[in-house]
């Protein structure tokens, strides 16, 4: 399966950050919004899986399928870029700049949007036939969700917002292995499997994915949940973002690239 050490593919990372901080706004629009859609298809996949088995580890052993496709795809996750463009400004790659990296990651977050946002009502229609019946018992689980992973946090108030917050750390921790995952190969499958793993577990933990809430909540409240736009904004986006952030940076990017790139001088024995 071809796997290339951390030196060689930590310098994929790079240049990869560095690719994209440089990519068209079309470009990256495009394949923001088809990562966006793709990642949400494949939560109600897993949800859908989860009601009609009764198990949610199944859900999360089959929703990684929508990560592996759309990064096959070449397609672009908020929590992705966010650990890999600044990669490249730390690395002090020519022309890149922290209003290029801030460009970047507005573009794909808004591209992300609106494609989540478009499954969000597509699946809308189709669990309620075009709204002319109340949803069945996959959309009333998405409504449920929606309610307990805004108005749940909500409840404890600032240790709410903490949970939710280390959650999304968690969550970016391992989606962003993932996305390193997918460059430690040089095979579909040898890639696959190496998304497979972080991903089925973030899933299977509940952690919070910032690009995945970004249909969940949507599709919540079209579906009939009982909260606000306010409440998602506040009590799951703004955080989950802030929390994706800090978590895939802090404990992927930076760790990957100070011990592997910017490696200490060994150590000389006396």
């Amino acid at each position: 399966m071809s796997y290339l050490v951390p030196s060689e593919f930590v310098t994929k990372m790079v240049d990869a950050g560095e690719s994209k901080i440089f990519m068209s706004t079309r470009d990256t629009l495009i394949r923001a919004y088809m990562a966006g859609a793709i990642l949400a298809l494949a939560a109600v996949f897993a949800i859908t899986v989860a009601v009609q088995t009764g198990s949610p580890l199944i859900g999360a052993i089959l929703f990684p399928v929508g990560f592996s496709m759309l990064y096959l795809m070449g397609f672009d996750l908020l929590t992705g870029v966010f650990v890999l463009t600044p990669l490249a400004l730390i690395d002090k790659r020519p022309g890149v700049t922290i209003g290029g990296v801030l460009r970047n990651w507005g573009l794909v977050f808004v591209g992300n949007f609106a494609g989540a946002f478009t499954v969000a009502v597509m699946m809308a229609v189709v669990f309620t036939y075009g709204f002319s019946t109340d949803p069945g018992a996959v959309g009333q689980k998405i409504a449920g969700i929606g309610e307990a992973r805004t108005l749940g946090y909500k409840e404890y108030g600032a240790a709410g917002m903490l949970t939710l917050f280390i959650r999304g750390m968690l969550c970016n921790w391992m989606v962003s292995m993932g996305v390193v995952g997918a460059m430690i190969s040089t095979s579909v499958s040898g890639k696959v499997i190496a998304m497979w793993m972080p991903i089925m577990l973030f899933f299977a933990m509940v952690f919070e994915h910032s690009v995945v809430n970004m249909f969940l909540f949507p599709s919540a409240l079209i579906l009939g949940g009982n909260f606000s736009v306010m409440d998602y904004i506040v009590w799951n986006e703004i955080p989950t973002v802030l929390g994706n952030l800090v978590g895939g940076l802090a404990f992927t990017g930076l760790t990957l690239y100070t011990t592997h790139i910017k490696t200490a001088a060994k150590r000389a024995f006396s």
